[in-house]
């Protein structure tokens, strides 16, 4: 029942996304969002994407799939802006070609799923969409968390996930 409920917020959220196209202005907090996910105070909302298609891609080591995942996905919005999403983590924005990389400063587990994160903008390139963003959440996960089987060193195994992520900045 969870997982149901949980696939109609992600639909829910997208289709609003879709609809309401981005915000310019910066929005409150969810009331079921850790304060640690939480962008610095004084930032705005930048864009609001969520993945249209993703995985996580595990690697094998010593006969378990377990540490980092690597992300591939193609993030869209509600303005027709389409990201695409990669080892880094890294962001770059398909119609101007501006590029950020960022580390998580903050992590919220979510049962069954890959966890909800904030994250910090480290580098930047190009001008456009992404130019003065600092900071972004990555929220609703769904899926995307490595199998628990068995596996033989060095095997791959993408795993689907959908999320929503926020940029914040200037």
């Amino acid at each position: 029942m969870r997982t149901l409920s949980r696939k109609i917020a992600i639909a829910a959220a997208a289709a609003a996304i879709v609809t309401a196209g981005v915000s310019t202005s910066a929005s409150p907090a969810s009331a079921a969002e850790p304060p640690s996910l939480q962008p610095p105070n004084g930032l705005k909302i930048l864009g609001q994407f969520v993945v249209g298609s993703g995985t996580q891609t595990y690697t094998c080591t010593a006969g378990k799939f377990s540490g980092s995942s690597v992300p591939e996905a193609r993030l869209f919005d509600g303005a027709n802006r389409k990201v695409h999403h990669f080892a880094g983590p890294s962001w770059q924005s398909e119609s101007d070609g501006s590029l950020i990389n960022a580390a998580p400063v903050a992590s919220s587990p979510v049962p069954g799923s890959i966890p909800e994160l904030l994250l910090e903008v480290k580098t930047h390139s190009g001008q456009g969409l992404f130019s003065t963003v600092t900071h972004i959440q990555r929220m609703n996960t769904f899926g995307g968390v490595a199998p628990t089987t068995a596996c033989t060193d060095g095997q791959k195994i993408s795993v689907p996930y959908n999320a929503n992520y926020i940029f914040w900045g200037n």
